[in-house]
């Protein structure tokens, strides 16, 4: 293996600039997290170490004894973090401390808005890791090995963090990572073995790895250094629960709830589970890894066991540590494994469950979750027909009676006046196109209440929900519209049905293969046109979802209703000149699909005919050059 002995200066990846001018400006007020941050990587280096020692003993080279040490020097202002865990190359130093490995960082940088309390905020969503020492130190040294290398492939890695670093080629005898942090002027109460102990004891007590210090001469232990998880839950406080989801999680603040159980039977697992206060930036990132952090009998085996989880609920951080699993599992055996597939059937049970009772019995905390995550969350429904109806029972909706996303679909079946036999819905890119879409009209004159769906995944939904509660699920802009006893009107059954048959024909006629068919509704009261989906078709909505996603779906012809007793249909019907039937019949077939939400295929036609529309009727003849 080549060394590279040569010291050379690097620039920091853009993101990383903007990422440490942010953190030392927007999080003076909260110093102290520099040490927990360290000692979290410390940590996750450690259960590297041992994960990947389980292929090569090698790696250990004769040091079993995993620790992490923190020192002081008073006189020459430094602090130094160390472990003995993984270590780093020469290129893993640049991969993972010049630039930001983390996928989505252009997205997190781009959502910086300048407004210090807001990118705090952001921030914590981020994760902090290694750049917090910027926040108290003027300059920083890494020196570094990974284990298996030799000692002549150690690496030095220095920067004052202003937009560049330099890297060399160091001897260091032994593996592992020391951090050095040598401090501004200012932050003297660092420099206090007190101060430190304190520091380590609120924030990584719960790691299971030993954090040693040297006080008068002698190495002192001061944290726990016991899993957390595999301590009784009345010995744990809530807030060293809460400091245990900022290290699993890399977040800045505590969780929304969690969960802690130990499952015993056929497979004997304890599962420590947290839903987080908000929503990342990158959830909804591809390359994003969402998982548990997986232990076989207190033994790091994975970081992001996403196989333990099902996509809908890839918001969950935590722990499993599992008495059953072999310690050399895989991920491709992990996917395979029945032990495993009991485990992910507990997780989901106590996730759902605890979720269960939140929406019971603490509605507000609730509402607060569903914001952030009831979208990923309603993927349960397509993905899990096991709890399916659980699932259900949990799902909100913004109607027509509440723009909050607040309304069960029991809450929904309570409120259905007598009579009303479907939950009725409608599907639209956004709050503002479904509640003025033109579908509504007579559901607003009876006084129905329907859902509004406007998350993207929601018309998949519904394809797998087809009833709640023995109520089929129906959708206000597909197929003819049955309300039943709630349809009784006496001016609609004294339409005249000839007059309806000839004007549908005169516009079918001029639309021509542009729909399906024209019919007569009575869905509609003030508008004069909508357009419908025949019972079984995907629907407009669905077909602009699927072409978005890349998809190739032929569209279908949609079915044009008519309301009669409007004024314009109306004057179409008495209309005797062709050319302006064709028009009016055009921008009829226009304006509905505009109302919801489509593009239409040729604007400026539309925008022509409306011209000699609006001519006509200011008393001129778009054919001549003068007035009438």
């Amino acid at each position: 293996m080549t060394v590279e002995t040569s010291k050379e200066t690097l620039g920091f990846q853009a993101e990383v600039q903007q990422l440490l001018h942010l953190m030392v400006h927007a999080l003076y007020s909260n110093k102290e997290i520099f040490l927990r941050e360290l000692i979290s990587n410390a940590a996750d280096a450690a259960d590297k170490l041992r994960f990947e020692a389980l292929a090569d003993d090698g790696l250990w080279e004769n040091d079993t004894e995993l620790a992490i040490r923190v020192a002081f020097d008073s006189k020459k202002r430094s602090i130094t973090v160390s472990d003995n865990g993984i270590g780093m190359s020469r290129q893993e130093v640049i991969d993972n401390i010049g630039t930001i490995a983390k996928s989505g960082t252009r997205e997190f940088v781009s959502q910086l808005s300048g407004d210090e309390a807001k990118d705090r905020q952001l921030i914590g969503q981020f994760g902090v890791g290694f750049y917090s020492a910027f926040i108290v130190s003027e300059r920083v040294e890494i020196t570094t090995r990974r284990a298996g290398f030799t000692p002549e492939h150690g690496v030095r890695w220095e920067s004052d963090g202003s937009g560049s670093y330099t890297l060399e080629t160091v001897d260091k005898p032994s593996r592992g990572t020391e951090i050095t942090l040598h401090l501004k002027k200012g932050e003297k109460e660092f420099l206090d073995a007190d101060r430190l102990s304190e520091i380590i004891r609120k924030y990584s007590d719960h790691i299971p790895i030993s954090i040693l210090m040297d006080k008068d001469g002698e190495s002192e232990k001061i944290n726990q250094a016991s899993a957390l998880w595999a301590r009784p839950r009345k010995d744990i406080k809530p807030e060293e629960y809460d400091e245990f989801y900022k290290y699993v999680a890399h977040d800045f603040e505590a969780p929304a709830s969690h969960v802690h159980a130990r499952l015993e039977g056929r497979s004997n697992y304890t599962a420590l589970l947290y839903i987080p206060a908000r929503r990342p930036f990158d959830l909804w990132n591809r390359d994003t890894r969402h998982g548990l952090k997986l232990y076989v009998q207190r033994v790091f085996i994975m970081d992001a066991a996403e196989d333990l989880l099902p996509a809908y609920l890839r918001f969950v951080h935590g722990v499993v540590d599992s008495d059953d699993l072999p310690l050399n599992i895989s991920r491709e055996i992990l996917q395979q494994n029945p032990v495993a597939a009991t485990i992910s059937k507990g997780i989901v049970k106590r996730v759902v469950d605890l979720l269960a009772k939140q929406a019971e019995k603490e509605p507000e905390k609730y509402a607060a979750f569903w914001s952030n995550f009831g979208a990923v969350f309603k993927e349960g429904v397509i993905e899990d027909d096991k709890n399916r109806d659980k699932i259900s029972k949990l799902l909100r909706f913004s109607t027509t009676r509440s723009d909050a996303q607040e309304v069960s679909l029991a809450d929904y079946a309570e409120r259905m006046p007598e009579g009303q036999k479907a939950i009725y819905y409608i599907a639209a890119d956004n709050l503002g196109t479904a509640k003025s879409s033109p579908h509504l009209e007579v559901f607003q004159a009876k006084e129905i209440e329907v859902l509004l769906l406007t998350d993207p995944v929601d018309e998949w939904l519904v394809s797998h929900l087809p009833e709640f509660d023995g109520r089929p699920l129906e959708s206000v802009t597909k197929g003819a519209l049955d309300l039943g006893e709630l349809s009784k009107d006496e001016e609609a059954d004294n339409q005249d049905e000839k007059a309806e048959e000839e004007i549908t024909a005169k516009i079918k006629a001029a639309l021509g293969e542009l729909v399906n068919e024209v019919r007569g509704t009575r869905r509609l009261t003030t508008s004069p046109a909508c357009l419908v989906a025949d019972q079984f078709a995907l629907g407009a909505h669905m077909e602009r979802l699927l072409a978005n996603a890349g998809q190739d779906v032929p569209a279908s012809k949609p079915i044009l209703e008519i309301n009669p007793s409007h004024p314009l249909i109306v004057r179409l019907a008495a209309e005797k000149d062709e050319s302006r039937v064709d028009s009016l019949s055009h921008v009829l077939f226009d304006q509905a699909r505009l109302s919801e939400g489509q593009q239409l295929e040729d604007p400026a036609a539309f925008v022509r005919r409306l011209n000699e529309l609006l001519l006509n009727l200011a008393g001129e003849d778009p054919a001549e050059k003068g007035p009438k």
